[in-house]
């Protein structure tokens, strides 16, 4: 878009940007152009653009794939944007509180945007926040921030937001932009980052939420030593240091990423008594050759049992739980299964499953999930009886209910990432894209769906 375009509309119009509002306007055609370029849009793919402004970027990302989506704030603005790109869906909204949770039944959602600077880093937040519906960004940010983002370990520039972010993200810096490329020109100098998500195994696993509360801790008084601020969450400094090779005077800039994983397992293994591989200590119920479990008949009546390996081999029936946590707003918290799963790996599931060992009852086995996978106890409520069938690798469910707000401390091995999602959500996503499901969840959902429509229906 032309600068001479972008005054006219302006003047038509009676706008003038806002600086409230951190209104720049892109008016560089070239740069515009290959800044979408960099996000990579194939025909049909669905993407997102944070605040538009007058679609200097959203004209080239609409002739790559009409799929789009525009978030814009300033509501002066709306009347325009709809006349101009009649075809995409336009919602007038804070990027910065905008619920992504909408998005993941599109499927991997691409996103680019101009972000108003004082405001950028709130909309990052929001963007690679997990769990993330999100494959790759393109964003124009103010300079400084681009190079927080980049910075590295015992730099003055790396902080909270190069490893909350880093953890989860590649970041990529791009280009620097100068300010005359904008209108009305901005003070600083602007940049452009790629944002991707980091593949399976690029770092170890670890709680998200625990890793996110210890960096912004560590961070919080920079000149402090790390042990004066994390005492409660490692009694043994000192180990805890020998084991990510660091001295005990440590400061938060100091460590890298990876010490910081590794400094998050280790406050984990003290909460829970993990193992350093960060699975939980062996039950009874298991031998050399792994769990041993009833193997039942066609009515759920044991008839012998078997290790989990012939089970599952050799696809006898044997028994399971399926537990659904809902908070007080009534969503429903999912896991997504860790990479490391043999069956389903990094397919979304319920909010905690088991099997039930050897000897073991159903509710007692449900128990014992919700404490091991998510970290709490809840009452539990059973909610429906599931045969069964290929499925649910031929395991009888019971799936059982349970009311907890969290938060919950995920074992990295067993669980990859969770979220809470509205039921409306999950029936939009699960109907459009449900192999990004456990099929065993499926079948669960459904039966927990056609339970709860018959309570509501009149008898």
């Amino acid at each position: 878009m032309k600068l001479s375009t972008i005054h006219s509309i302006l003047a038509e119009r009676a706008l003038q940007p806002t600086r409230s509002l951190g209104q720049n306007f892109l008016h560089d055609q070239n740069l515009a152009e290959w800044i979408v370029g960099q996000l990579e849009i194939e025909t049909g793919e669905p993407w997102l653009e944070v605040g538009p402004g007058l679609g200097a970027l959203t004209e080239y990302a609409l002739r790559r794939s009409e799929n789009g989506m525009l978030i814009e704030k300033d509501d002066r603005l709306i009347p325009y944007l709809q006349e101009r790109f009649p075809t995409l869906h336009l919602a007038g909204r804070d990027a910065a509180d905008f619920d992504t949770r909408t998005l993941f039944h599109k499927g991997p959602v691409k996103v680019l945007g101009n972000l108003p600077y004082y405001v950028s880093s709130q909309i990052l937040f929001n963007l690679t926040a997990e769990p993330s519906p999100f494959c790759r960004i393109v964003c124009t940010l103010q300079r400084e921030l681009a190079e927080r983002l980049t910075a590295r370990a015992g730099t003055k520039e790396y902080g909270s937001p190069t490893l909350t972010i880093g953890r989860l993200w590649t970041v990529k810096y791009l280009r620097t932009l100068p300010a005359s490329v904008f209108t009305p020109v901005p003070q600083v100098e602007s940049a452009v980052v790629l944002l991707t998500p980091r593949p399976p195994g690029d770092l170890p696993s670890c709680d998200g939420g625990l890793f996110n509360g210890l960096v912004k801790l560590g961070f919080s008084q920079r000149r402090k030593q790390l042990r004066k601020l994390l005492a409660d969450d490692l009694a043994d400094w000192p180990g805890a240091m020998a084991e990510i090779g660091q001295p005990e005077t440590t400061r938060a800039e100091e460590l890298t990423l990876d010490q910081w994983i590794g400094l998050t397992n280790l406050a984990t293994r003290q909460r829970t008594g993990a193992t350093p591989a960060g699975r939980p200590h062996a039950t009874q119920a298991q031998d050399v050759h792994g769990e041993i479990f009833d193997v039942v008949d066609a009515e759920d009546r044991p008839v012998s049992t078997a290790t989990r390996h012939i089970v599952h081999t050799e696809k006898l029936r044997h028994r399971a739980v399926h537990i659904f946590v809902f908070n007080r707003l009534g969503e429903i918290f999912l896991q997504k299964r860790s990479r490391w799963k043999d069956v389903h790996p990094l397919k979304w599931d319920s909010s905690a499953a088991g099997h039930v060992n050897a000897g073991d009852d159903y509710e007692v086995t449900a128990s014992r999930e919700i404490e091991e996978e998510l970290g709490v106890r809840a009452d539990l409520r059973e909610e429906a009886r599931i045969g069964a069938c290929a499925e649910t690798g031929m395991e009888f469910v019971r799936l059982y209910r349970a009311a907890h707000d969290g938060p919950f401390l995920l074992p990295p091995s067993e669980i990859d990432c969770g979220g809470w999602f509205t039921c409306g959500q999950v029936e939009q996503w699960t109907e459009a894209r449900p192999g990004d499901f456990a099929t065993g969840f499926l079948k669960c959902w459904n039966a927990f769906r056609a339970g709860e429509a018959e309570r509501i229906l009149p008898k």
